[in-house]
């Protein structure tokens, strides 16, 4: 069996949006930052980028963050979710209580540093945490 694969996932169908946190969080964080803006395209790359953390959007064409989720857990054993978005899921929130792998929710609009944080704070419990002092500022 291959080592863990550190790496993150991120999808947001905003491709500017996408580019730059994808830029910022592998400037950031000492990994890999796989970005998509096309959940079937992620999808079909997921087995071989073995993520640990993916980041979806909850808004996009194709299919939504939640169904996302379903279609990629058994895709990226190991990863843990978290959701992205500017909508309120509060009517969602049993379905998004049900998804065992989904670990965070965080709401737009926020800065990279703060997607960085809630990466670090999901980061699956056996992995080094891809955190470098000097490139991340912790307040």
């Amino acid at each position: 069996m291959p080592p863990p694969t550190k790496s993150i996932v991120l999808l947001d169908d905003e491709k500017s949006y996408t580019d730059l946190m994808t830029q910022l969080l592998a400037e950031g964080l000492s990994c890999p930052v796989h970005g998509f803006t096309r959940p079937l395209d992620a999808l079909r790359a997921l087995p071989e980028i073995r993520p640990s953390v993916v980041v979806t959007d909850y808004s996009m064409p194709q299919i939504n963050g939640i169904e996302f989720i379903r279609q990629a857990a058994p895709l990226a054993p190991g990863a843990v979710f978290v959701i992205i978005t500017g909508n309120d899921l509060s009517e969602w929130q049993d379905e998004l209580d049900q998804i065992a792998v989904l670990k965070g929710l965080l709401p737009k609009p926020f800065g990279w540093l703060r997607l960085a944080h809630e990466i670090l704070r999901v980061w699956p419990e056996g992995l080094a945490a891809p955190f470098h002092p000097a490139n991340f500022p912790r307040d």
